[in-house]
């Protein structure tokens, strides 16, 4: 068994992820020489028990789309809050002998709260949460924890109090809510002239508008919010954020 540690980033479609380019410059700045990250990409989540067979040197994971609810069976234990979530973005991997145990947490969570909070005011106590994913999951998390209601905007007709759909989201709706959160990929690299379909014209300068992609750094979703002067916000240090927690996650 080699004596380098070895941990990834999981997910379907990693050529342009943060995870591998972040850590690589992490090893070279603080000088760990006995470290490597790389980008797995999984066809299918039902690959994962092979391709953790395979690899007796990891250490640890991180998990991006669309694997952050669907990793969770393959998993032996949840951190508290990833299984109130229901959701995992960090796996720490115990190898020994005859085992191997996987543990599942949630560092998104530290993330996204870590950098919104400096923009919240009195006045935010309304949020959209686009998408239905494992990361609109997380933010769902933190806007219960903080007394901020909220309702999700998707694509699927839902009987469900806190879903509405894209038809359904009205000017009023929008105005009234003061936080608007995009937990999709819609206008992510390289689609960079998409945006989710909601009436930004009912966007104020009392607005919030955080998205979780960070490529491109100003997304037509947040650019949309910048001209009517609300607050923007990309998702780059939430996913900074992330990752240091991760890594204190795979060395504690």
């Amino acid at each position: 068994m080699s004596d380098r540690r070895l941990y990834g980033l999981i997910g379907k479609s990693l050529s342009h992820s943060f995870s591998p380019a972040y850590f690589k410059s992490k090893f070279l700045k603080e000088n760990i020489q006995d470290c490597d990250y790389r980008a797995f990409e999984l066809k299918s989540i039902s690959e994962f028990p092979e391709f953790i067979k395979e690899l007796n040197t990891l250490k640890g994971l991180n998990v991006t789309i669309p694997y952050k609810e669907e990793i969770i069976p393959y998993l032996n234990e949840l951190s508290a809050e990833a299984m109130a979530i229901g959701a995992v973005n960090t796996i720490k991997i115990i190898q020994s002998a005859n085992k191997t145990e996987l543990i599942g947490f949630n560092t998104d969570l530290m993330g996204f709260s870590s950098s919104i909070l400096a923009h919240l005011k009195p006045e935010h106590h309304s949020a959209l949460i686009i998408g239905t994913g494992g990361s609109a999951k997380m933010v769902a998390y933190f806007f219960r924890k903080a007394g901020i209601d909220y309702r999700f905007v998707s694509t699927s007709k839902n009987s469900d109090r806190e879903m509405i759909h894209f038809a359904d989201l009205s000017f009023d709706v929008v105005r009234k809510s003061k936080i608007i959160v995009n937990c999709s990929p819609v206008g992510m690299y390289p689609n960079l002239d998409k945006a989710p379909e909601i009436p930004y014209d009912a966007i104020t300068p009392i607005h919030l508008l955080y998205d979780l992609i960070y490529n491109p750094t100003e997304t037509k979703f947040l650019y949309e919010g910048k001209i009517r002067h609300a607050t923007i916000k990309n998702g780059m240090e939430m996913l900074q954020i992330q990752a240091e927690a991760s890594w204190k996650i795979w060395n504690q």
